[in-house]
């Protein structure tokens, strides 16, 4: 009986020790949460609204790309739970550093700001806000990064024309056109998962919005952007095939003029 006693108190003191643990770790991230609350409705609300809907304040705005075409940038809706730039598989949450990546370094040819001076503990602070805007976050299990290991034959010729074949086999020239610049015959007809229009991205008027580098567009082609009309090649495509996509593109983008090296 005496054993037994010690056994019952050995556990019900474990036990008691997680609970605080627990509730130590619950507090820890409500006032977390609560800190990212207060940094989003000063910096971040006027855009993406106070429920995190994208319909802040500031609204739709709009931006003229080299070329003429004028692109409606509409701020993320948090609600969904569905982020374009990942490093996780097309359906997936993004990770934690997905999120704070996308804080600190911004969102090229949009109007989301770099907030690299912000102190590391608000940009998690802030993710972790955002975080609550969809079930998701509590619902779904997450899932791990994409692991990426660039060919060194990315970018010669011999990859570049084989990509060619492929962004035509593939049909992106239907919404990208021929040439990369966003006029495919099918470029008017897309819209995203909320229903507004979206334009194909014009590969000659500069930086892809995930980020240029021969990584950033190959982790686009395996991971897709969600939401919108870019799918995931990651079951349909061989690795090495997406690659090569990455060479035609870098061509399309004119980063793999005489001269320049890609990165």
């Amino acid at each position: 009986m005496k054993k037994l006693k010690y056994m019952v108190t050995a556990v019900v003191s474990v036990f008691l020790l997680s609970a605080g643990i627990h509730s130590e770790l619950r507090a820890e991230n409500k006032g977390q949460v609560n800190k990212g609350e207060q940094i989003y409705n000063t910096r971040c609300m006027v855009c993406h609204g106070k429920k995190g809907d994208g319909e802040g304040p500031a609204g739709v705005l709009k931006k003229e790309e080299a070329g003429g075409r004028v692109l409606e940038i509409r701020p993320r809706d948090f609600t969904l739970g569905l982020y374009r730039f990942r490093t996780t598989a097309t359906g997936c949450l993004p990770t934690d550093e997905d999120l704070t990546t996308t804080i600190y370094n911004g969102i090229p040819r949009s109007f989301m700001p770099p907030l690299k001076e912000m102190h590391f503990d608000d940009k998690v602070a802030v993710m972790e806000y955002i975080k609550t805007f969809s079930s998701r976050f509590k619902d779904d299990p997450p899932c791990n990064p994409i692991a990426i290991k660039k060919p060194n034959w990315v970018g010669s010729e011999a990859s570049v024309n084989k990509g060619k074949v492929i962004y035509k086999d593939m049909k992106c020239w239907e919404c990208h056109g021929d040439t990369g610049k966003g006029d495919g015959s099918k470029s008017n007809e897309i819209k995203d998962d909320w229903g507004f229009q979206i334009l194909p991205f014009n590969f000659q008027t500069g930086e892809l919005k995930k980020g240029s580098s021969p990584e950033n567009i190959y982790m686009t082609f395996t991971s897709g952007l969600d939401g919108t009309g870019m799918p995931s090649y990651e079951d349909t495509l061989k690795e090495d095939d997406r690659w090569h996509l990455v060479s035609y593109t870098l061509k399309l983008m004119g980063k793999l003029d005489k001269g320049k090296k890609v990165h």
